[in-house]
């Protein structure tokens, strides 16, 4: 049987901007967020900030890049395309209410508040274009408690239900030991050598 691995949210979300002083004073002052890691070489930034306990957003400064153009969240378009919007949960309306707010007094455009049956969104952009929306839990409809397919045309594969399958993907080989198991070294371990220098756990 497979190991069900336990997930806890999305670690970061990583994205590219040219501009990562307006990015900060976006994300950081306007938004609110921690930042709270940055690594950087003579030929990048990468810096980290904090949307909640276990969700970060991370931007690549990228000198040679160039701004997406604007888009509107859920528009279809054609042709090479993977990432449309990323939504950032809030705990209620007033958080929508307080955020349209910001944006307003910032002469920022926002949309109104939308009612989407299980979470209510506002819509905007940030400084690089990427299209945010922030999203509240309606609480009576909890769809993590009770998963809901109303596709009047589901995909054969949906219609099997939420819960993963077992034995449909070949089982792994776990080891205990071995080359699976080794940790490489990457450009953040810097990190863990300054908590060792400062003589705390990383």
């Amino acid at each position: 049987m497979n190991k069900r691995i336990k997930y806890n949210g999305i670690n970061h979300l990583a994205m590219v901007t040219a501009d990562m002083d307006a990015t900060i004073r976006f994300w950081r002052d306007f938004l609110g967020m921690r930042l709270v890691a940055g690594l950087g070489s003579k030929n990048y930034r990468h810096y980290f900030l904090e949307i909640s306990k276990t969700d970060m957003i991370a931007f690549f400064e990228w000198p040679d890049v160039t701004a997406i153009p604007e888009k509107d969240h859920g528009i279809p378009v054609k042709g090479p395309f993977a990432f449309d919007h990323v939504s950032i949960g809030v705990e209620s309306d007033d958080d929508l209410v307080a955020l349209k707010g910001r944006f307003k007094a910032a002469d920022m455009w926002v949309s109104e508040v939308i009612d989407h049956g299980f979470i209510h969104s506002i819509y905007a952009f940030d400084p690089n274009n990427i299209p945010i929306e922030f999203s509240a839990p309606v609480a009576q409809v909890d769809i993590r408690k009770n998963p809901r397919m109303l596709d009047p045309q589901p995909t054969q594969t949906a219609l099997e239900g939420s819960e993963p399958l077992p034995d449909r993907w070949p089982e792994p080989v776990l080891h205990s030991v071995g080359p699976d198991r080794a940790i490489y070294p990457g450009e953040g371990k810097i990190f863990e050598d300054d908590h060792t220098a400062k003589g705390t756990k990383p």
